[in-house]
């Protein structure tokens, strides 16, 4: 609905109403006035009118003709006529206020129809007289700068969806349609490996991905499987309860390991083209150590065994982890990527390879070539040691129970340790070789750990225990 502003210099006698609270007789018109529901074509005519000081009005010229001329207006506009015919007559009192006049019967009745209490409220100002009036320039600075503002916070609101902090919001795609190379260029990975062909992961495995993926919520957790192809990552409804459990965390990503792909651009691709992998003993170790100094070395990140619980966030990006005083282990490292000491480590790695010898590739490879850069001393207390701006991080943060003593993360403690100088825990599945398992209810310090850190995993754990305690329905008939 668009009415008639106020026109310039008007008489505001017009507004006077009469002592019984009706207005005055001067102010009375037809319902076909024309100045009661003048339509856009007469707003020109409109505003040349005059009012006259008893309230009447009158347009230049004679007073009859142009009265006769918007009568014969009025006919191409009769919806108009139909939306305003509560009104009686619009008048001004002054510029940017409108009232509103009642017809005789309202008048009379004293009752209003709703329509003409909507039109009121719709026209009227509330405390108009009371509120200043601002100019032009003004109100059109109060928009640009509310607009201004609506920007700048949508922006904010814009950038803060792409922090993975909310929850990976900042992957618009679904996982299964990501690339390992798109979640990696992320930056940031915590990367696992699975160089066996098995596609279900042990407990101890799934319990390793997921307290990553609740401790390093805005980051990237990406398990790469032996046993996966093309096929097989795309299809997330599998019956592997292992498998589907870490599928469905937001923040995991699980990827075949094309370990050709994974070498390209490398000194390991010649390696790799010239190892008969059935001739090796230790393959399964040799092929893992070789893929996590490639993957770190081409997109940076941190790499974990898969029997490692993490306990708190690493805060350093350039570290090693110490087994032991002036001994490396290569477990947990992390680095930037296209960092020098993992290329180096690289090139070491085909110069010395020797497959026979257990650990060659992996721990004593980090160990000789990190001596090569520190001179390398016993830890005192929980200190760390730094050199070349690479952290060897203390035992404390990863081995505070030491290989020897391994099976004790099996066993019942009276006080269970607060590992309060720890980033994350190895378990040492290597001399377990899985014989102890975390078994529900039995209050070992690993279920405790269990429990802690990737409870959904502890949750899986006992379902299955209690499927398995089910009889068989065949044994029961």
């Amino acid at each position: 609905m668009r009415l008639l502003r106020a026109l310039p210099g008007q008489d505001t006698a017009g507004r006077q109403r009469s002592s019984s609270g009706s207005p005055g007789p001067e102010h009375r018109s037809r319902r076909g006035s024309p100045a009661a529901c003048a339509p856009r074509p007469l707003l020109a005519a409109l505003r040349a009118t005059q009012v006259q000081p008893g309230g009447s009005h009158a347009f230049p010229g004679t007073e009859t003709e142009p009265a006769a001329e918007l009568v014969s207006c009025r006919a191409p506009f009769l919806y108009l006529q139909k939306s305003l015919c509560m009104l009686q007559k619009v008048w001004v009192s002054s510029p940017g206020s409108w009232a509103l006049q009642e017809s005789n019967s309202h008048r009379q009745g004293k009752r209003r129809c709703w329509k003409c209490r909507f039109v009121r409220t719709i026209i009227q100002h509330p405390c108009r007289r009371h509120a200043p009036k601002r100019s032009r320039k003004e109100r059109m600075l109060r928009k640009i700068q509310i607009c201004l503002c609506f920007c700048f916070v949508s922006g904010i609101l814009y950038e803060i969806s792409l922090l993975s902090s909310c929850v990976f919001s900042y992957l618009p795609m679904a996982q299964h349609y990501l690339t390992p190379e798109q979640v990696l260029n992320l930056g940031k990975s915590i990367i696992f490996l699975e160089t066996t062909e098995r596609l279900e992961p042990p407990p101890l495995v799934s319990c390793s991905v997921e307290s990553a993926a609740r401790i390093y919520q805005d980051r990237p957790i990406i398990l790469f499987m032996r046993g996966l192809n093309n096929e097989t990552a795309l299809d997330m409804n599998t019956s592997y309860a292992a498998f589907s459990l870490l599928s469905s965390m937001k923040n995991v990503f699980l990827f075949p390991l094309q370990m050709e792909t994974v070498f390209q651009e490398t000194p390991l691709l010649q390696w790799y083209n010239q190892v008969v992998p059935e001739q090796e003993k230790n393959w399964v170790h040799v092929s893992s150590d070789a893929s996590r100094l490639a993957l770190i070395w081409k997109y940076g990140g941190i790499y974990m065994d898969t029997d490692v619980i993490s306990i708190r966030p690493i805060p350093q990006q350039s570290f090693l982890a110490a087994q032991k005083s002036r001994f490396s282990s290569n477990g947990i490292f992390g680095f930037p990527a296209r960092h020098k000491f993992i290329w180096d480590c690289m090139e070491n790695f085909v110069l010395k390879y020797n497959g026979n010898i257990w650990g060659n590739q992996g721990p004593f490879l980090m160990t000789r070539m990190l001596k090569t850069l520190c001179n390398l001393t016993d830890f005192q207390g929980t200190e760390d040691h730094s050199c070349q701006n690479i952290s060897f991080l203390n035992p404390q943060r990863f081995y505070p129970i030491p290989y020897p003593a391994w099976s004790r993360y099996y066993q019942v403690w009276d006080k269970s340790p607060s590992f309060n100088h720890s980033y994350a825990l190895h378990l040492w599945n290597f001399m377990n070789r899985n014989r102890k398992v975390v078994v529900a209810g039995s209050n070992t310090l690993a279920e405790k750990l269990y429990k802690t850190y990737c409870p959904s995993t502890y949750e899986d754990l006992i379902q299955n225990a209690k499927h398995r305690d089910l009889p068989d329905p065949e044994e029961v008939e």
